[in-house]
């Protein structure tokens, strides 16, 4: 699927004589056609005929949001019924049979067919081992293979990655930046460590693909009435009521939001389901009186309601959850002390830290993917750390890799165990620190919350609102830190492999961080929501062009009255 651009999308509306400046529109466009996996010229097929049916609809965000809800929803849903009607699970013996027999149909088709004039010119010969063009299309090219000088140095880079225009321009920021001076501290004297300690943190492999269905159920359980407590004490709630019982009051509910089908969560899909405590049940939720709400599918809320038949919940207030505190340091700043430089990626300055996030052996690289690669994926992956370690030698900084399930070579499991690197020396290895996904580090007294999952792009997808007035990356971030958790999506997007206990134990916020790092495929930003810096760097590379990267100076400051600095 290629790449959608602004520019793409601009340059398809102008051919319907659409024109489009504000980049805030194209940029929503740009995020639905990602989210619902479309290109930009259907994209903007599918606006003219729905604007068309709405007597010549402007084009603006409040008419992309109706046309999501009306047009791209039902799209996804026609697309998802047909994928389970036409899908079959072959194996690769299936897949060559199959295979074979068209390609004998076709040598049988070509054996009765009479050739055209301009076929003689061909040679008629026949070859010692005939291949038809589907096997033949199966077969890689070896022209360009993945071998270990890619990664090198000394490598020449892609033209249009060497070409790229715009190198080094700031294109959001956050904050004081105005001659700053982005240098390190010239010491090694940062501070850096797992929030929780080693012994409290994923630090090695472990088994997976043997959790029951029983374990899953418990931990979901676990979570609600968790949650419940806190909410219960929080908004001074006296009980919770069971969501299937009749009652002619006005009464309060605990439970998690899911969807009552397979499909995509919509305002007239969602269910309500109770805790054990309360009796364990779903039921039907109507929020046409609720005058705004935010919900997703794994969400765990307290619903205000009538439910007079026991059948459906009408629902007249929803609370949401309440972000976990900030770190509070117990060692006394200095006022004098330099700020901390940070880079997000591998940028070209001097930092104190770079926070490196996978994938660093991307299993959607186009020659992984058509098994072009000419050494194993461990020895490209030590490849490409050794020449980042390499060429951060001379700077001394602090580097973090933080791995990601598209890493081709390593464990395919959220939350998921730090990298290993046994071929690394102990001079280099004393700058690295190694650390799980998701993850929440002390820096220098700073907390960060890492992931390296796209939970952006996954939990776009999935999330419904009305009236909240807010854009969509911050009401996903507020879930996040109201969740409490790095992944609160239920259930997860298939390409993420969940293992429920070890997310129970490793995959949870232990506090509200003060920087959350949340890489995504969707448009970079740098947001504050709820006190939380929340940055998504983007991609540091797309394709063959240059991405973006993120570049953080931070100062700490003397305690405020909460306590934090």
């Amino acid at each position: 699927m290629a790449v959608v651009t602004g520019e793409s999308l601009k340059s398809e509306l102008e051919m319907f004589d659409i024109t489009c400046q504000d980049d805030t529109i194209l940029d929503k466009m740009v995020e639905q056609c990602i989210c619902n996996r479309i290109q930009a010229d259907e994209m903007v097929l599918e606006w003219v005929a729905y604007s068309t049916t709405k007597n010549g609809l402007k084009l603006s965000t409040d008419t992309l949001e109706y046309f999501e809800h009306e047009v791209l929803n039902k799209k996804n849903k026609s697309k998802q019924s047909f994928r389970k009607e036409e899908t079959r699970i072959r194996d690769i013996h299936s897949l060559q049979d199959l295979i074979k027999a068209e390609e004998e149909e076709e040598n049988l088709l070509d054996a009765y067919s009479t050739p055209a004039k301009g076929s003689q010119k061909r040679a008629l010969t026949t070859p010692e081992h005939p291949q038809s063009k589907r096997s033949a299309a199966l077969l890689t090219s070896p022209g360009l293979l993945l071998s270990p000088a890619s990664f090198s140095p000394s490598a020449t880079p892609s033209q249009k990655y060497s070409q790229r225009g715009a190198k080094g321009e700031v294109v959001v920021s956050y904050g004081a930046v105005q001659g700053t001076r982005w240098a390190g501290r010239k010491d090694s004297g940062v501070q850096l460590e797992l929030l929780e300690g080693p012994e409290d943190s994923l630090r090695c492999s472990y088994k997976y693909m043997f959790q029951r269905l029983r374990d899953v159920r418990n931990v979901l359980t676990e979570k609600i009435e968790e949650f419940g407590e806190g909410l219960k004490s929080h908004f001074n709630i006296e009980e919770f009521s069971p969501v299937s019982l009749p009652a002619q009051d006005s009464i309060t509910v605990l439970g998690q939001v899911c969807c009552d089908s397979n499909g995509k969560l919509n305002a007239h899909s969602v269910l309500l389901e109770a805790g054990p405590e309360q009796g364990g049940q779903q039921i039907p939720v109507d929020l046409s009186e609720l005058k705004e709400y935010s919900l997703f599918p794994g969400q765990v809320v307290v619903m205000e309601g009538m439910n007079t038949t026991g059948r459906k919940l009408m629902a007249s207030k929803l609370y949401e959850g309440v972000p976990l505190p900030f770190f509070t340091s117990e060692v006394k700043t200095e006022m004098n002390e330099e700020p901390l430089n940070v880079l997000v990626a591998c940028g070209p300055d001097r930092p104190d830290v770079c926070l490196l996030l996978g994938p660093f052996l991307d299993s959607k690289h186009e020659q992984i993917e058509k098994a072009q690669v000419t050494e194993t994926f461990e020895a490209i992956f030590s490849r490409c750390i050794e020449s980042v370690v390499d060429g951060t030698k001379s700077v001394g900084c602090r580097l973090v890799f933080v791995p990601s399930q598209r890493d081709i070579h390593h464990h395919f499991i959220y939350p998921q165990p730090p990298f290993t690197l046994p071929n690394i020396s102990k001079d280099q290895a004393q700058r690295i620190t190694l650390v799980p996904d998701p993850c929440t580090l002390l820096i220098d007294g700073v907390t960060f919350g890492l992931t390296s999952t796209d939970i952006l792009f996954h939990m776009g997808a999935e999330e419904i609102s009305c009236g909240t007035g807010t854009d969509r990356f911050s009401r996903i971030l507020k879930h996040m830190l109201t969740q409490r958790s790095y992944y609160p999506l239920y259930p997860p997007v298939e390409e993420v492999n969940m293992d429920y206990e070890k997310f129970q134990s490793f995959g949870q916020m232990p506090l509200t961080p003060d920087v959350l790092v949340i890489p995504s495929e969707l448009r970079y930003f740098v947001k504050d929501v709820a006190g939380c810096v929340c940055v998504n760097p983007g991609r540091l590379t797309k394709g063959q062009v240059g991405g973006t990267y993120g570049r953080l100076l931070i100062q700490r400051s003397a305690a405020s009255d909460d306590g934090r600095e």
